[in-house]
């Protein structure tokens, strides 16, 4: 959520979260830490649930896709929206989405996470030195 306080639709996104697994079997987003898990969600794309398993249907892929959108605006605004459109799927468009080429192309933080363990490593250099200023100074 980037620091914002959430509210419904951040239930909403955790529905279309659970429908993707449970209509899948996988998580949408992977990673060997919680951390590494939440930034896999910030920058990339789930493997689209047809990818997964094709008899789910274009509508349904479009319903679970509108729930876990990354901004919450573009989310249903309420819970009774997102099942109205599960109950009838058959009037759900499906729109042409980024998502559904792209989830290939993996973008990374690595120059972020460089600067990040530089700093890390950082912090004992600079208590370091000023422990042996303060007892230089004493």
């Amino acid at each position: 959520m980037k620091g914002k306080r959430g509210d419904g639709r951040s239930d909403i996104y955790a529905m279309g979260v659970m429908l993707y697994e449970m209509l899948t079997g996988k998580v949408p987003f992977e990673g060997p830490n919680a951390f590494a898990t939440m930034n896999e969600r910030l920058l990339n794309n789930p493997i689209p649930p047809r990818e997964h398993d094709p008899s789910i249907s274009p509508e349904l892929q479009e319903i679970i896709y509108r729930a876990m959108e990354r901004e919450p605006r573009n989310r249903y605004p309420t819970a009774r929206e997102f099942e109205n459109d599960l109950q009838h799927q058959d009037k759900v468009g499906v729109a042409e989405r980024a998502e559904l080429h792209d989830w290939k192309t993996k973008k990374s933080q690595w120059p972020k996470r460089i600067l990040n363990y530089v700093l890390i490593a950082l912090v004992p250099v600079v208590i370091f030195g000023l422990l042996l200023w303060v007892a230089r100074h004493a």
